[in-house]
């Protein structure tokens, strides 16, 4: 078992009891990010302790520019209601939603595309702020976690079909990647 004091450096090597061997790629706030051999990226909380170290690489000090920045971004992100404005795709710009139903003698129902695109903005910010609250969630275990994440990247997945709306690649949802 580790050490729970000891800040592990990226390219440390562990072994955890569900996920196997895995190598740390990233040091977050709360959490490493590590890649393991059976199933991929996965987060473990920096307290964590029930793995083993097979191989510890001592831990940078420097932080970068963009880092801090990128820190700062998510805890105002976090502790505000301000979000980050959005653009939709300019070919939907003024453009029109139309729910046809089967049933010709029904009314069909015209939504602007700029309103279901914010709401869809909406749903993909709050997954985001749940995400966040899971993380840092103190009475959770790790396991718990890791869990209701893995749910919560389907969750991302399962919303994909709304990307072609998106104006820019990296405001999309992006799913489990196989």
């Amino acid at each position: 078992m580790s050490d729970t004091k000891q800040l592990l450096g990226i390219g440390s090597r562990v072994k955890h009891p569900a996920f196997g061997e895995g190598v740390i790629t990233k040091i977050n706030v709360a959490a490493y990010e590590v890649c393991f051999i059976q199933h991929g990226l996965k987060p473990v909380g920096r307290e964590y302790d029930k793995w083993e170290i097979i191989e510890a690489i001592q831990a940078s000090n420097e932080v970068t520019w963009s880092e801090m920045e990128k820190s700062l971004m998510k805890i105002l992100k976090h502790w505000s209601d301000i979000s980050e404005v959005i653009p939709m795709g300019d070919r939907w710009d003024g453009g029109t939603m139309v729910l046809q139903p089967k049933d010709p003698s029904l009314k069909p129902k015209e939504i602007p595309i700029e309103s279901f695109f914010h709401k869809i903005v909406m749903v993909r910010d709050r997954l985001r702020v749940m995400e966040q609250r899971v993380n840092a969630h103190k009475v959770l275990d790790e396991e718990d976690k890791i869990n209701l994440q893995q749910y919560i990247t389907r969750i991302y997945g399962s919303l994909t079909t709304f990307n072609v709306l998106f104006k820019y690649k990296e405001h999309q949802f992006t799913g489990e990647k196989s």
